[in-house]
């Protein structure tokens, strides 16, 4: 019987780089509006030639995950506005409400918690612990918790480990929790719906490490519910 193997190739050093500070910028550990060190710096503290560096960032830029700035440097790009962001714009066509928006959001985050529960490795997990850690700082520093709630969704996303679905993600939160913020925020003023959304988070974070796809599942669209269910109470229909 002839089996169907492909060759393995060796990865390119450039695509290293591009993945590595990719990563870094899906985790959050690279925030929206940082600067990147210099492409000198960049390419001591990681062993490469500056061309390298170069191809990755240019790479990193055709994405639209960073812009270059003439005489200033690279920066992490900011979060779209509605006229940058194209998912926004098609969103805003069709005159979607948030109710219609976190129907979506169980759909992609359900399916994310239940492949993350098979899929995610350690830096994954210490991603999430990470995220839920800083909404409880940013909480009880008198902030609203929203940026560490991104973080933790997008870093269910990156252990689900489907690039496209990290991408749709990235472009729905640029949206969700910044295109329409100011609607959003009435969810967390409530501190009882500050610590039920840690306390959830927690929930779906014990089912991924345990590797139960089911309960991944389960808890996320509980979650998600949580959060329906405020806004349908807040906005009857």
């Amino acid at each position: 019987m002839t089996i169907p193997l492909i060759p393995i190739k060796p990865k390119r050093i450039s695509d290293q780089v591009f993945d590595q500070i990719r990563e870094l910028i899906f985790r959050g550990k690279l925030k929206p509006g940082e600067k990147l060190m210099t492409e000198r710096e960049l390419a001591q503290a990681m062993d490469v030639s500056r061309t390298t560096i170069r191809d990755a960032i240019q790479r990193l830029s055709a994405m639209g995950l960073i812009v270059q700035k003439q005489g200033q440097g690279t920066f992490v790009k900011p979060y779209d506005t509605s006229h940058e962001n194209p998912l926004a714009k098609a969103i805003e066509a069709q005159n979607a409400s948030i109710e219609d928006l976190l129907e979506v959001r169980i759909g992609l985050e359900c399916n994310a918690a239940s492949l993350a529960a098979l899929r995610a490795d350690e830096s994954d997990i210490k991603a999430m612990t990470r995220s839920i850690e800083e909404m409880q700082q940013e909480v009880a520093s008198g902030r609203l918790g929203t940026e560490a709630d991104t973080s933790f969704h997008m870093a269910i996303a990156y252990a689900a480990k489907n690039p496209i679905h990290i991408l749709i993600m990235r472009n729905f939160y640029d949206y969700l929790f910044h295109g329409i913020r100011e609607s959003l925020e009435s969810l967390y003023e409530k501190p009882a719906n500050i610590q039920a959304i840690i306390k959830q988070h927690s929930t779906i974070l014990a089912a991924i490490t345990s590797r139960d796809a089911d309960a991944s599942y389960s808890a996320m669209k509980i979650h998600i519910r949580f959060v329906m269910e405020f806004f349908s109470k807040r906005f009857p229909g």
